[in-house]
């Protein structure tokens, strides 16, 4: 009797451990880990540092963070999205850096009620769904706002007269093409030029080399981190007195800056581009800043041996806040475990969060709420005075310029 009593009682144990283990929450990463590579893992990374600070579980459920390579891709990443409705344990998509996935495939994630928190891509049009029951919430730079900022530092700080718009031929980059023409057309006049991924040197020092000649007087640009790359270079290699000052988005951010910007190039080329008014370079570090990086670093010490050595330190940032009030949302409701429901739950609470939540870049109190056409915005964390310019320093480090 003593015998079945025993094994009945392993039985049982075993029984709550299984069940246990199939108490979880899993995030997908929607993110290109090929190219972009080094802005996925600071994703990753910004997560899982926020979940670290609770033991990585909520009210049992353990939080558990899910590659999805979409290599800067539409249809691939739409089949991530495809895979996440099938996941019964699934309940929010993490962002990645490009901004076409989202506006080419925003209607799908919207009408399928898949919650996606975006830390990097910028487009403008992402969370801007014409519908209350919009499913799309924002941590970062917004395009609607960074070509405001861009130009204004471009005209009052650099004394720009005649800019020449160059962009990336994409959603990204017609996107930032309406908010610096919307602020240009009554101060200055300027010019456009749009160019294709993958651009290669010889091409860019073409459309440079044309740039000059035609007497414009600086250049807005907007591309990820190959491209900066290849105009970067082809401005360099102009003679010293046609070369003029860039001033970008922040795509050089998204990879190995070192590959670029050696003491050369940043003596050569005047480069400036937006960030989130937060580095992690910065001497000035609030105990709760210096606490976040000695957790960071004790996670992943081969990225953080020093704060200034963190590659793509943006997407760390932003998703380590955005990590914080996802946090707080579940923290918020009572989990079922029907995943449609608790999607459902989480939503409504990241429209309604109920305490402040201090991050990186500020404190967050209510930073979303129900969107409409009077309230473009409502999915937008972070406003245009948390959007500041930065330039690379000594060790290429982020240097963040106050607005």
């Amino acid at each position: 009797m003593l015998t079945r009593f025993v094994l009945f009682c392993l039985f049982l144990a075993s029984y709550t451990a299984l069940a246990d283990t199939n108490k979880k929450l899993v995030i997908y990463h929607d993110a290109d880990y090929s190219l972009n590579q080094l802005s996925a893992n600071a994703m990753k990374m910004g997560l899982l540092t926020a979940f670290d600070e609770v033991d990585n579980e909520i009210q049992g459920f353990s939080l558990e963070l899910k590659e999805k390579n979409h290599r800067g891709n539409i249809k691939r990443s739409l089949l991530s999205m495809k895979d996440f409705l099938k996941d019964e344990k699934a309940l929010f998509i993490l962002g990645g850096l490009h901004s076409p996935p989202y506006i080419k495939n925003r209607t799908f994630i919207n009408e399928n009620q898949i919650p996606l928190l975006v830390p990097w891509a910028a487009g403008g049009p992402i969370t801007r769904y014409p519908s209350a029951d919009n499913w799309v919430f924002r941590l970062s730079v917004d395009d609607t706002k960074a070509g405001i900022r861009i130009s204004e530092f471009a005209l009052q700080n650099l004394s720009c007269k005649n800019p020449h718009l160059l962009l990336e031929d994409t959603a990204w980059g017609k996107s930032n093409k309406k908010t610096m023409s919307s602020y240009l057309q009554d101060k200055v006049p300027f010019g456009l030029s749009l160019f294709g991924w993958n651009i290669k040197e010889n091409s860019a020092r073409i459309m440079v080399r044309n740039i000059i000649s035609a007497g414009y007087d600086c250049v807005f640009f907007v591309g990820n981190f190959n491209e900066t790359h290849q105009f970067v270079n082809a401005m360099a290699a102009m003679e010293k007195e046609k070369r003029l000052p860039i001033i970008s988005h922040w795509g050089a951010t998204g990879g190995d800056v070192d590959m670029i910007f050696n003491e050369k190039i940043k003596q050569d080329v005047s480069f400036h581009f937006i960030q989130s008014c937060y580095s992690l370079a910065s001497s000035k570090q609030s105990l709760f800043q210096r606490s976040v990086m000695a957790r960071a670093k004790k996670l992943f010490p081969e990225e953080f041996t020093s704060p200034e050595k963190v590659k793509a330190p943006a997407g760390f940032i932003h998703a380590y806040d955005l990590g914080r009030l996802a946090i707080s949302a579940l923290q918020q409701i009572e989990l079922t475990g029907n995943m449609k429901q608790d999607r459902f739950l989480f939503q409504q609470a990241l429209e309604s969060l109920q305490q402040p939540v201090q991050g990186l870049i500020k404190e967050y109190d209510k930073p979303f709420s129900k969107w409409s056409e009077q309230h473009q915005d409502a999915h937008e964390a972070l406003r245009l005075e948390n959007f500041c310019m930065a330039t690379f320093g000594e060790h290429n480090q982020i240097n963040v310029t106050a607005n």
